[in-house]
């Protein structure tokens, strides 16, 4: 059994609100989000980080980028504009050690963030 909190989404072990979902990745809403669209875009095997994807998976990221568009599209963000976040490693924010990607927006986003 998986430690990883994610996995255990995939698992169905743990309940979210589904936001879109594929073969190959899962989008759920943020339980701590940062503003008014905020969605988590996973793929739905295990990748610790964005630098542990290894070439053979450049499908996959493609797959994950498309569905953060998806996302965008079903929050109703494609013509106000949002925000893709990925954090790799802890200085970064990263706390969950499961690939993810962001879909922020519904609000002016500040640059530079952090």
């Amino acid at each position: 059994m998986s430690e990883c909190l994610f996995c255990k989404i995939v698992e169905k072990k743990i309940p979210v609100k589904l936001v879109h979902e594929d073969e190959h990745t899962m989008a759920f809403d943020d339980i701590n989000p940062q503003a008014p669209a905020h969605t988590l875009v996973i793929p739905k095997r295990h990748v610790s980080a964005v630098q542990d994807v290894e070439v053979e998976d450049e499908s996959l990221l493609a797959r994950l980028l498309m569905s953060c568009t998806k996302v965008a599209v079903l929050k109703g963000l494609r013509e106000s504009g949002y925000r893709l976040v990925t954090n790799t490693g802890r200085d970064a924010g990263q706390t969950v050690f499961h690939l993810h990607f962001h879909v922020m927006g519904g609000r002016p986003m500040a640059w530079p963030p952090g």
